[in-house]
């Protein structure tokens, strides 16, 4: 089993392995199980375990990352008359963890939270670092908050439940911690499978990563945006297909572009390892709408500092820059990054 530490801007806990359940220390107080119906077989077991009194299951993807969802667990609360020391128990992927995790932030102005991420995706990027939120139909995450939980605890064998594809996607943030870090062992994701018995210190080296990058910089005013990488075209992909491109199928293909950024602007030639990736990955090809078509979806991205659009740049393994860009450079890399899929 795995054991890491968040420090700032609040301590808490990371375990990631077999048997964390067992780890786990239940709370004092009232609690409540917010949960991912494909994920019950485990919320259950906590459930049963902690006599967890007050249950919702909802159906994951983007859908349950929407201000109609948000109402509805809310008013699940409140209409269980839950007071404010309740601890709310997220067992789920990446999209009840940001919703689960935004619940607990703005009800009765602030709940406790215990994250129990059940795919590689929640597990490597949505558990750690307080992020939350929810989509509106006009951008990904444009609304939200920082909400640090009091614990995340990722039970590995939930991952064995997941469809193939879903597993390898979420490693695609694992990838990008590796390009962040400059570090080659986070690079190589052939033969990663729930059963891999390098899978266990693979997510937490992956983790490490984003601890120490979020611990530096909690609430993104600085190196934090380096964990966007790929991420701006990315979600501008996701928006436009109508989240019918999968969250990680659009961040590997995000990645391609910033690598031919990078390239363009006489950084180390990173395309091919992002090839490889795409290669691995195998993922639905993207939509390649013509750029002004995508341009309103950027440039409601929640990245941008007044009216700049901040992009994240490798100029090298383990050297990014974060900037704006002259329009004529990410007009030419979007056309190559559409000649090359």
């Amino acid at each position: 089993m795995q054991r890491l530490e968040v420090r700032e801007p609040k301590p808490y806990p990371i375990l990631i392995g077999r048997g964390v359940l067992q780890e786990a220390k239940q709370p004092e107080g009232p609690l409540a199980l917010l949960y991912d119906r494909k994920a019950a077989p485990l919320a259950e077991t906590l459930a049963e375990a902690w006599g967890v009194e007050h249950r919702l299951g909802l159906e994951g993807g983007e859908g349950a990352k929407t201000l109609e969802v948000y109402g509805r667990v809310l008013s699940w609360l409140a209409e269980r008359g839950l007071p404010r020391n309740t601890t709310l128990l997220v067992v789920g992927g990446g999209t009840l963890t940001d919703l689960g995790g935004f619940v607990a932030a703005t009800y009765l102005r602030g709940l406790p939270y215990l994250s129990f991420p059940t795919t590689t995706l929640a597990v490597v990027d949505a558990s750690v670092g307080g992020k939350t939120g929810l989509n509106l139909p006009e951008g990904k995450n444009l609304v939200g908050a920082f909400h640090f939980p009091e614990g995340v605890y990722a039970e590995l064998m939930a991952l064995r439940t997941l469809p193939p594809f879903t597993f390898k996607e979420g490693l695609v943030e694992a990838f990008k911690h590796g390009l962040i870090a400059g570090d080659e062992e986070l690079l190589p994701l052939e033969g990663l499978t729930p059963e891999s018995p390098r899978l266990e210190a693979y997510l937490a080296r992956a983790v490490a990563v984003k601890v120490r990058v979020t611990e530096e910089d909690p609430l993104e005013k600085g190196q934090r945006r380096l964990l966007n990488l790929g991420h701006t075209l990315g979600h501008a992909l996701e928006a436009y297909s109508r989240h019918r491109l999968p969250h990680g199928a659009a961040v590997a293909y995000g990645l391609l572009f910033a690598a031919l950024l990078g390239r363009a602007l006489g950084g180390e030639n990173l395309v091919g390892r992002v090839e490889r990736l795409l290669h691995w990955l195998s993922p639905p090809p993207p939509p390649t709408p013509p750029w002004e078509d995508l341009l309103p979806y950027l440039l409601r991205d929640k990245k941008k500092v007044s009216q700049s659009l901040l992009w994240v740049v490798p100029l090298a393994l383990g050297r990014l820059e974060v900037r704006p860009l002259p329009e004529r450079v990410l007009q030419e890399a979007y056309a190559a990054w559409r000649a090359r899929l």
